[in-house]
């Protein structure tokens, strides 16, 4: 959808990834408390982030689908989690231009170990005469020093 009154063509996309290491997150039984795989209630997801473009001057309008799943653990409590994930666009030498949180409630039905949803948001980045293409766009959860001693000990999970 074009942006109003102004001239748009197809772009050249930034890359778009989910950054492997931040692809994971927990959701514990008791926050704060324990760090082990019995007191998971529900593991996190991030598995695909696409982007479609177009540009409006000397700005990119970016269509971004971000898919999150959640999996039940062994402490579940409820059929939906929260989750908090972050979008950021990278300049040349990956200097971080915007980042911006995301909340999201993904539910998982009774009988079903998982459940997904696909998060879809458009974002206007300004451009400042740096070529789209030499942008990239990434993704990931928000991890607590917890959850990343979680995966220190427990990488398997």
């Amino acid at each position: 959808m074009p942006w109003s009154g102004a001239e748009t063509a197809p772009a050249a996309c930034p890359t778009a990834a989910v950054l492997r290491p931040l692809s994971r997150t927990v959701v514990f039984n008791s926050p704060g408390m324990a760090v082990t795989p019995t007191d998971v209630m529900f593991y996190g997801i991030l598995s695909e982030v696409d982007v479609k473009c177009e540009t409006s001057g000397d700005a990119l309008h970016a269509s971004l689908d971000v898919i999150i799943a959640a999996e039940r653990g062994p402490s579940t409590r409820g059929n939906s989690v929260d989750f908090t994930y972050f979008v950021a666009v990278l300049g040349p030498g990956d200097t971080i231009l915007s980042k911006k949180s995301f909340g999201i409630r993904v539910g998982v039905d009774q009988n079903e170990k998982r459940g997904g949803v696909t998060d879809h948001f458009d974002e206007l980045i300004p451009l400042r005469g740096i070529p789209a293409a030499s942008l990239r766009i990434v993704a990931g959860f928000q991890q607590s020093p917890q959850i990343i001693e979680f995966y220190r000990h427990y990488s398997g999970h």
